[in-house]
């Protein structure tokens, strides 16, 4: 939760949540909340549901989620004009960070 918060500027949407299901929402209050829930489920190297982050300056955002805890994914499978850079949240959870000049 504290690495979503951080990443995305979001914060807990209400206190009456435990550490295992919270709604996160932006800080702003414009914009979609977003429900994380903890789950004992193992982790697939290739989810059907992920989160695609989308910025102007992808190095320095990768940066930044790195510095946050998310850690590199190793990828074999990018093409070579690959405009996406898949991470891995605090919780082995996979995203990408998008480029959003290349299209």
């Amino acid at each position: 939760m504290r690495f979503w918060c951080e990443a995305l500027g979001y914060v807990r949407r209400s206190r009456g949540q435990d550490d295992t299901f919270v709604v996160l929402a932006p800080k702003s209050g414009i914009g979609p909340n977003i429900s994380v829930t903890l789950s004992e489920s193992p982790l697939e190297a290739r989810p059907r549901v992920h989160l695609d982050l989308y910025t102007d300056d992808q190095d320095g955002e990768v940066e930044r989620l790195v510095t946050l805890g998310a850690g590199r994914v190793e990828w074999h499978d990018y093409p070579d004009d690959a405009d996406f850079v898949v991470l891995a949240d605090t919780e082995g959870n996979r995203f990408c960070v998008v480029d959003k000049g290349e299209t």
